[in-house]
């Protein structure tokens, strides 16, 4: 699939690490390194803008590595970028660690998932089906 795209960062575009990868690396465009204190979060730049057909989202999901090595993780995840959407894709990131975390120019800070989804319309019904599970939730099916 094709997607436009523009750039008005100094970064490349995102792309597959391997040729199994789900996600395509997201690099931070920033002017200087930007420091982030314990439980501090920040809107980090991309540079990227782009449009997705209708029917697929572009989910922003943490790089697993970042989160362990450094605490730095995304706070909404995952993020949506809906195909509408044709803004600057900016990443929300906080860092979990007890001590204060750099974020470079250039630095991979996100992957993107491009998935399909479809949209709905509500049937308005009495009563659902029963099922074995019911209401319960919220661990109610074990530990």
């Amino acid at each position: 699939m094709n997607v436009p795209v523009t750039n008005t960062g100094s970064q490349q575009l995102p792309h597959y690490e391997t040729i199994g990868s789900a996600g395509l690396d997201i690099r931070a465009d920033l002017k200087a390194p930007l420091t982030l204190q314990p439980m501090e979060r920040a809107l980090i730049p991309t540079g990227l803008s782009f449009a997705l057909p209708v029917g697929y989202e572009a989910q922003v999901r943490p790089r697993s590595g970042l989160t362990l090595k450094r605490g730095l993780t995304l706070v909404n995840t995952p993020g949506t970028i809906d195909s509408d959407y044709r803004g600057e894709v900016k990443i929300i990131m906080i860092n979990l660690d007890t001590q204060p975390q750099t974020i470079e120019n250039g630095e991979r800070i996100a992957q993107l998932v491009i998935a399909k989804y479809e949209q709905i319309t509500w049937q308005l019904v009495d009563s659902l089906d029963e099922t074995e599970r019911g209401a319960g939730g919220f661990g109610s099916t074990g530990v």
